[in-house]
């Protein structure tokens, strides 16, 4: 177990704390919840710079980064449908979710085939990501006082991360479609 290790498993480990958070009816427990995801989702970032510079990359942290990211979102998006259970937010939730589940099955079929590099993660992927996180971000830190601007913002950003979500499976699954023929 190596510091960037550490990191992500600590990204894990703040999932429940964010639920927790988000449901306690603590004075500003949204906004709270909110900051803890975003800090969360930093970490993203940071395990990945902290073994490249510090030399602690590892297979462990390969594999885990991905399911911690994963853990993550998914529990965000489940929390977050939770609040807006029409069909106009829970759609674009789905979408985001297939692709999660079909772009790591994908991957670990390509992985078996020895075609990983095939579908490492890509420039689309990574501004999925962004966006993702920033939308769930503000909606997770919005309650009834907060201005609706921001409540339409963060579904404007989680539409756009399904957009992304769609855009970047069709782009890993064009790179995959000779592998999936043979």
């Amino acid at each position: 177990m190596n510091i960037a290790n550490l990191v992500t498993v600590s990204r894990v480990m703040m999932i429940p704390f964010v639920i927790v958070l988000h449901y306690s009816g603590l004075p500003y427990s949204n906004l709270l919840a909110g900051g803890l995801f975003a800090i969360a989702s930093l970490t993203d970032w940071l395990d990945g710079y902290l073994a490249r510079r510090l030399k602690q990359t590892s297979a462990f942290g390969a594999f885990l980064d991905p399911v911690a990211d994963k853990l993550l979102v998914v529990a965000a998006l489940v929390l977050l449908v939770a609040n807006y259970p029409a069909i106009w937010f829970v759609l674009p939730v789905a979408i985001i979710i297939a692709r999660e589940v079909f772009v790591s099955a994908l991957r670990e079929w390509m992985a078996n085939c020895n075609q990983r590099d095939l579908v490492k993660v890509g420039y689309i992927g990574k501004v999925k990501t962004t966006v993702q996180m920033i939308g769930i971000t503000i909606l997770i830190g919005v309650d009834a006082q907060t201005p609706a601007i921001f409540t339409q913002l963060g579904i404007v950003l989680v539409y756009a991360s399904a957009v992304f979500s769609l855009w970047s499976m069709i782009l890993y699954l064009r790179a995959a479609l000779p592998t999936l023929r043979a």
